[in-house]
């Protein structure tokens, strides 16, 4: 490091760097070495399925430390040892206590009798205020139903960066707001070329937005928590290249813990290739989730029921033969296959009117959306109450 412009240096010396400073490369990763090491020496370990995750069980009591940078969750079953972590991170890097754990990178907390709700209304008036729109129209569904965009229909918009940034935003929601998932990956689509029907589309979405901007998800508990998973596809629905869309969803017990909306990288040529390797995407999201809820003290023993609405697709995943018209499929997406004889997922057909997952492959009806939206876990919220034992911290310096 040189030294600053006015200071004499004859002899040309440099700066010996003794701690890490913000806005230079390695700090946040020194920033975690440090933390990492302290934690360590706790008596934590980290998880090796979400490096950001530290553990420690002891036969009575269980502590788990969530870290996004320098902002950390901390949760557990025995307060003395909650006490004991903080007053030490307080002394190595000199922590603010926030307290019960409302407020965590735009995501906020409540705490009702059936459980707690993860809602982001803050963002949420901020993205509607970032609009320009002054005017919303109330809409029921995200996207109108049966629209197909596509990248060659409509003029180029003049300012293409806001549509950027505005599905940017909108896919920042998508962490409690699992209805717009399928909206936003559509839209995300365009982001290279907007055309104004693309325009037209984000506007739809963002009238859904602003007249449901109290909706969250309720994570609640149960006596026996059960992993179950839902997969489904709709096939060759892109209009431009053929392809499928893919969408998985997993709950445990009633609260959903993961969905994506994606669309799949090959081209199927049938239905249930489409549907196979959808169940082959959240066969993958089950296995880790799986390892990642054995490291927070809840390991799985049951196989994991997997819902598909695809007799055929079912039928390929369980038949180890390998048939001749199934040779083109590629041999990753026979990954279910392999877990459906290892014993970890199950397979079981679900009639399409109750697979969840289709809310991630297409627009639905309004009546069929919403019905699907309440078996999701989707609620609307009001901001109450506390919770024990878990706390939320920001760093007030980086060492």
């Amino acid at each position: 490091m040189k030294l600053p412009t006015g200071i004499p240096n004859p002899n040309n010396k440099v700066c010996k760097l003794q701690k890490s400073l913000y806005g230079l490369k390695q700090a946040s990763r020194q920033w975690f070495a440090k933390l990492h090491n302290e934690l360590l020496l706790q008596g934590f370990k980290q998880s090796k399925n979400d490096y950001s995750l530290f553990i420690q069980t002891t036969n009575s009591s269980l502590t788990i430390v969530a870290v996004y940078v320098d902002d950390i969750i901390l949760t557990g079953n025995d307060h003395t040892i909650i006490t004991q972590l903080k007053h030490h991170l307080h002394k190595v890097f000199s922590i603010k206590d926030l307290g019960r754990l409302h407020y965590f990178l735009g995501i906020e907390v409540s705490y009702v009798p059936q459980g707690i709700i993860l809602t982001q209304h803050k963002y949420t008036k901020e993205l509607l205020q970032a609009s320009g729109l002054n005017d919303f129209k109330a809409a029921v569904t995200p996207l109108p139903q049966n629209m197909k965009l596509s990248s060659t229909e409509g003029t180029l918009i003049t300012d293409p960066l806001y549509y950027r940034s505005m599905v940017g935003k909108l896919n920042f929601l998508t962490n409690t707001r699992p209805d717009l998932a399928y909206s936003v990956h559509h839209l995300s689509q365009f982001m290279q070329q907007p055309r104004d029907t693309h325009l037209q589309a984000l506007h739809h979405t963002l009238g859904y937005v602003a007249h449901t901007s109290g909706q969250g998800i309720l994570m609640n508990g149960a006596d026996k928590l059960i992993l179950q998973a839902f997969c489904d596809s709709d096939w060759a629905s892109c209009p431009d290249s053929r392809k499928s869309v893919s969408g998985y969803i997993l709950q445990l017990g009633k609260s959903p813990i993961s969905w994506k909306s994606k669309k799949q990288a090959t081209v199927s040529r049938s239905s249930a290739e489409a549907e196979y390797k959808a169940m082959a995407n959240a066969a993958a999201e089950v296995t880790w989730m799986v390892r990642l809820l054995t490291d927070l003290g809840f390991p799985i023993h049951e196989p994991v029921t997997l819902h598909c609405d695809n007799q055929s697709a079912i039928y390929i995943a369980k038949n180890p033969v390998f048939h001749e018209r199934t040779k083109h499929i590629a041999i990753d997406c026979h990954f279910t296959r392999e877990k459906v004889m290892e014993g970890l997922i199950q397979l079981t057909y679900l009639p399409t009117s109750s697979q969840i997952a289709d809310i991630f492959t297409k627009i639905l009806p309004s009546h069929q959306f919403n019905k699907l939206l309440t078996n999701l876990g989707a609620i609307s919220a009001k901001i109450v109450g506390g919770v024990k034992n878990t706390t939320t911290y920001t760093n007030e310096h980086v060492p």
